[in-house]
C-alpha cells in the first residue's frame, strides 16, 4: 500500500535520536549487520540483516524503553513505573527500570510467552497478567498509572520511546552507507517511525518500508482514514506486532515519512522464520521475520542493497516448535497422505521400505481397522512424511502407484 498522508509536523527530530544515541552508549549494543547470500540472490542485489534479535533482551525494546525512563524526573522515577506488553517490551522497560533504579510493574496478556513472562520477572519487575491482547493490557496499566502515580511507559507512543528505536536507523547508516531500502515490522509503528525519522533526515532517498501481519494490519485502513483506526479483533502468531491499532505519535511519522507499509500471511511468517534459522543461523521470532516474509513474497519489489531489520529474537519454544512444522509445510516438506493396504503381517514394514527407497523421512503412522468402508482384510493407514519440497513430493506419490499402493487423501 503507498501512501503519502497529510499531518502535523512530527514531534521527533534527527537531533532527538541522537541525544537517546549518546544516552544509549553502553547500554544498548550496536547490533550486527549480516549479510544473506539466499536472500541476495532471490532480491538481485544485496541483502543484509540488522541483528536485533541479538540486542539485550532480545529485541530493540531497550533502546525506546531505556531513552524514556531515563528522561523521567527524579520525583517521577520515585513514583516507579508501569508498561503493558506482549513480552519485548515488558522485558526492555524491565531491565531499564533494573539499571536505572526504577521500579517497575507491568501488565502481559494472559496468553503472553512463558519465557517472556519469566524473563521479565528475571529483570526484576513486578508482573500482572491481564487481558487477551495488547491494548486491554495498555488500559489497565494506563488504570493503575492513574491510580498509583506511577509513569506509564507507553511501547510505542511517545517521541522518547520512538527517538531510542530511531537509534537502529543511525547504525544502519553507519554499517550500510549505500543501503536503498530498509524494510522493518510493524505493530504499532514506533521502530519503524524512529527509523524514518533517523534515516530520512541524513538520507531521504533511502526507502523505508513497513511490514504488517496481514491479520493484524492496523496501518492500512488507518492510513486510509487519515488516522488511527481500530481493528475489532487482531489474530497473528507474530504477538510481537499484534497491536489493534496505531499509536498517534509514530503514526503521524508513519504517514509522512514511511513510503509504504506491506502486509504478509502466517504462511510467509513460517518460510521466514524457517530461513532465518536454516540459512541465517539465527533465532527469530515471527514479528522479528517480518521484514524476511516481505521479501520472500514479493523479492522484486525492492530496490538494493536492502536491510531488513529482525527486531526480536524471544520465541516461545513451543511456538517454535509449531511454526517451524507450518514454514516447512508451506514449503511442501510435510506430506500426509492416506491409503489402503491389506491387513497382513509384513504388510507396514513393506509400505516403509517403498518409503525408504524414495528417501521419504516418516514422523508418524496411525492404522484405521474398523471403519465400515473398509474390507475385512484391508486397513487404512495415514501416513505424515517429512519430504525435500514438492517435487520429492510428486515422486512420493508415484512410487506409491508404482508399488500398489494408489493415495485417497
Amino acid at each position: 500500500m503507498n501512501h503519502r498522508t497529510a499531518i502535523p509536523s512530527r514531534s521527533v527530530t534527527l537531533d532527538d535520536v541522537h541525544g537517546a544515541q549518546r544516552m544509549l552508549s553502553g547500554v544498548a549494543r550496536v547490533t550486527a549487520l549480516e549479510g544473506s547470500r539466499h536472500l541476495s540472490r532471490l532480491v538481485g542485489a544485496p541483502v543484509h540483516l540488522k541483528c536485533e534479535n541479538l540486542q539485550r533482551t532480545g529485541s530493540f525494546k531497550l533502546r525506546g524503553a531505556y531513552v524514556r525512563i531515563a528522561g523521567l524526573l527524579p520525583e517521577e522515577r520515585a513514583a516507579g513505573v508501569v508498561a503493558a506488553s506482549a513480552g519485548n517490551h515488558a522485558q526492555g522497560v524491565a531491565l531499564a527500570s533494573s539499571l536505572l533504579g526504577v521500579h517497575a510493574t507491568v501488565f502481559m496478556p494472559e496468553g503472553a510467552p512463558l519465557p517472556k513472562v519469566s524473563a521479565t520477572r528475571e529483570y526484576g519487575a513486578e508482573v500482572r497478567l491481564y487481558g487477551q491482547v495488547v491494548d486491554e493490557t495498555l488500559t489497565a496499566a494506563a488504570e493503575y498509572a492513574a491510580e498509583t502515580g506511577a509513569v506509564f511507559i507507553h511501547p510505542f507512543d511517545h517521541p522518547d520511546v520512538i527517538a531510542g528505536q530511531g537509534t537502529v536507523g543511525l547504525e544502519i547508516l553507519q554499517q550500510c552507507p549505500e543501503v536503498r531500502t530498509i524494510v522493518v515490522g510493524m505493530g504499532g509503528g514506533g521502530l519503524a517511525a524512529g527509523i524514518a525519522v533517523a534515516v530520512k533526515a541524513v538520507r531521504p532517498d533511502v526507502r523505508v518500508v513497513g511490514v504488517q501481519a496481514e491479520g493484524a494490519a492496523c496501518y492500512p485502513p488507518s492510513l486510509a482514514a487519515g488516522h488511527p483506526v481500530s481493528l475489532p479483533n487482531p489474530t497473528t502468531m507474530a504477538d510481537g506486532i499484534k497491536v489493534g491499532r496505531p499509536g498517534a505519535v509514530p503514526f503521524g511519522i508513519v504517514g509522512e515519512l514511511v513510503d509504504e507499509v506491506r502486509t504478509v500471511s502466517e504462511d510467509q511468517l513460517s518460510a521466514a522464520l524457517l530461513l532465518c534459522l536454516e540459512r541465517a543461523k539465527l533465532v527469530v521470532e515471527p514479528a522479528g521475520a517480518s521484514p524476511v516474509a516481505a521479501l520472500l513474497a514479493a523479492p522484486d519489489a525492492f530496490e538494493g542493497p536492502v536491510v531488513a531489520v529482525l527486531s526480536g529474537g524471544n520465541v516461545d519454544p513451543v511456538l517454535m516448535q509449531r511454526v517451524l512444522r507450518h514454514g516447512m509445510a508451506a514449503q511442501g516438506r510435510y506430506l500426509a497422505v492416506r491409503l489402503r493396504l491389506t491387513d497382513r503381517p509384513g504388510a507396514l514394514a513393506t509400505l516403509l521400505g517403498v518409503l525408504s527407497a524414495a528417501d521419504a523421512n516418516v514422523l508418524d503412522v496411525s492404522h484405521v481397522r474398523t471403519d465400515p468402508r473398509l474390507g475385512l482384510t484391508e486397513a487404512e493407514v495415514e501416513l505424515h512424511l517429512e519430504t525435500k519440497g514438492p517435487a520429492h513430493c510428486v515422486e512420493l506419490g508415484r512410487a506409491l502407484e508404482n508399488a500398489g499402493y494408489p493415495v485417497i487423501g
